[in-house]
């Protein structure tokens, strides 16, 4: 599978967009005055206990509060929050991070009040990014991502992402890293360091330990709430998380962040810097790549799928809602079992792609169209988790219920990408509100490849306002002559003053309108 990452910077935002097979699977958008991101490790203040949540809220400078619950505090608290007040209070007698005493455990079904009080200082990490009206929710498990690796102070355990299949590597990785790593420390091994040597691992390790103890040696100089160590940008991230040797290109349009790119691609896969490439083309890069199209062809309300097949996809507060549609999808050669089991599995691949690329999160409800065949649902099952399994985010998928209901949960860790794909109506002057003009043409032609198909006419009139009669059919090579080259029937376009401007329909010999 080739992917591509391509890069639009603008004044006030930059937009990371990762195609695989050139299909738009992810898009990430990134303010430059933005303050907090997932993994941004913060020394803040406590600010009120709730004993009747469990929890507290915590001042890390955000307008609003952030949210810590007691379960989010880890086992080691008790050890990381003597050692955050020993940095504090006697920095130059804090014994080095590897050689401290560890206390207890806290208890696993206390109460927040017994650990925490008002004013404290504490160590926390952004876990989920500020959503709707909610403030950031907070832990107290600190974790310090690197490529290959993710440190976890004040832990013991090794453990090897799942992903790594082969008990032999599992087992080499995790003895590795129990030979090599200081005390006091525990790690996750990523999918990305298999078959990786000791060499490679333990200079990684060193440089995420160096991180962390340096920047404790920096509290006794911090006022609360103050931002300790900054989790990378969107784009470095997802570079350091999953560039590889699928990767094809990694197209930017600025001067300046290029070749910052290129030193930070460089520094994490050596001889890479060659996928890197430098936009500078007189139309937007996005719509060199054809993005601008595929953005607003994928985050409508309607998204469409092939042969008619179309998903409607509804967000409340609580939930987001997929019904699946066969629309004018129909194939005589199939019986309706078969017809629902071609359209579900259609979906299962759009779904899965679109949770991905909205970055939907929470609950999630799938009603596919109806089967009977406990195979066939079975089936449609297995290729909603294969598809998902590209996912990075933690997700879970249940089995489809008896009337046909897949339910999926998927971990909310930012605001759900949300792209306006409406435009102005041109002949009301924005009081209403049409389909974007630039998949127009797409749409007649999809229809046109309908009525071929499954009308099985040959002699077709289309009729347009006069304004698309004219784009339709201006030029040597028009879109009208390309269709009838391309599909080769006998077609004519023609032009009626009074339809509305989007308005068009197919005729068939004898003038009378087709019905789609």
């Amino acid at each position: 599978m080739t992917r591509d990452l391509v890069i639009n910077v603008e004044e006030s935002n930059s937009t990371i967009a990762l195609l695989e097979e050139r299909k738009l699977v992810e898009l990430h958008n990134e303010k430059k005055n933005k303050k907090f991101s997932v993994g941004d490790i913060y020394i803040a203040k406590v600010k009120k206990i709730m004993n009747g949540l469990n929890a507290a809220f915590v001042e890390i400078g955000y307008q609003r509060d952030a949210f810590l619950h007691y379960l989010d505090l880890g086992a080691q608290f008790n050890s990381l929050d003597a050692y955050v007040h020993s940095s504090i209070n006697h920095p130059n007698n804090t014994p080095q991070f590897s050689k401290y005493s560890r206390k207890p455990d806290i208890n696993k079904y206390g109460k927040i009040s017994q650990v925490l009080t008002s004013g404290q200082k504490i160590l926390v990490q952004i876990s989920k990014e500020p959503i709707s009206t909610k403030g950031p929710r907070l832990t107290s498990e600190i974790s310090i991502a690197g490529r290959n690796i993710v440190l976890l102070p004040f832990s013991s355990k090794v453990s090897v992402s799942q992903r790594i299949r082969s008990k032999a590597e599992r087992d080499r990785l995790k003895q590795l890293m129990y030979s090599i790593k200081p005390k006091n420390y525990g790690v996750i091994i990523r999918t990305v360091a298999r078959k990786r040597k000791v060499a490679e691992l333990d200079v990684e390790l060193r440089k995420l330990v160096k991180k962390w103890e340096d920047s404790l040696k920096s509290l006794a100089a911090i006022d609360a709430p103050k931002l300790l160590i900054s989790e990378l940008d969107q784009t470095s991230a997802l570079l350091r998380d999953f560039l590889n040797k699928s990767f094809n290109s990694i197209v930017v349009n600025d001067k300046a962040l290029y070749y910052e790119i290129k030193d930070y691609v460089g520094s994490i896969v050596p001889g890479s810097q060659k996928i890197m490439r430098l936009y500078t083309g007189k139309t937007t890069i996005f719509q060199h790549y054809g993005i601008d199209k595929q953005i607003k062809t994928l985050f409508g309300k309607t998204v469409s799928i092939k042969n008619g097949a179309y998903l409607i996809i509804e967000h409340t507060e609580a939930l987001h809602v997929v019904d699946v549609n066969s629309g004018n999808r129909s194939n005589g050669r199939n019986d309706q079992e078969t017809n629902a089991y071609e359209v579900n599995l259609a979906s299962a691949d759009e779904i899965a792609r679109q949770l991905r690329l909205r970055d939907m999160g929470g609950i999630i409800v799938v009603d596919f169209i109806d089967m009977h065949n406990q195979k066939n649902k079975n089936e449609v099952f297995q290729r909603m988790k294969e598809k998902m399994a590209m996912d990075r985010t933690k997700h879970s998928i249940l089995p489809l219920s008896k009337f046909g209901l897949m339910q999926i949960t998927r971990q909310r860790v930012r605001p759900e990408m949300n792209i306006q794909t409406v435009e102005p109506c041109p002949v009301c002057e924005g009081t209403g509100e049409v389909t974007p003009s630039s998949l127009f043409m797409d749409e007649i032609e999809t229809q046109l490849k309908l009525i071929l198909k499954e009308k099985q006419i040959k002699k077709l009139t289309l009729k347009v306002h006069p304004y698309i009669y004219s784009h339709l059919t201006k030029g040597v090579y028009s879109i009208a002559i390309q269709w009838k080259l391309k599909y080769i029937f006998g077609f004519k376009i023609l032009q009626d003053a009074s339809y509305n401007f989007l308005e068009y329909y197919f005729f068939n010999k004898d003038n009378k309108k087709i019905q789609l």
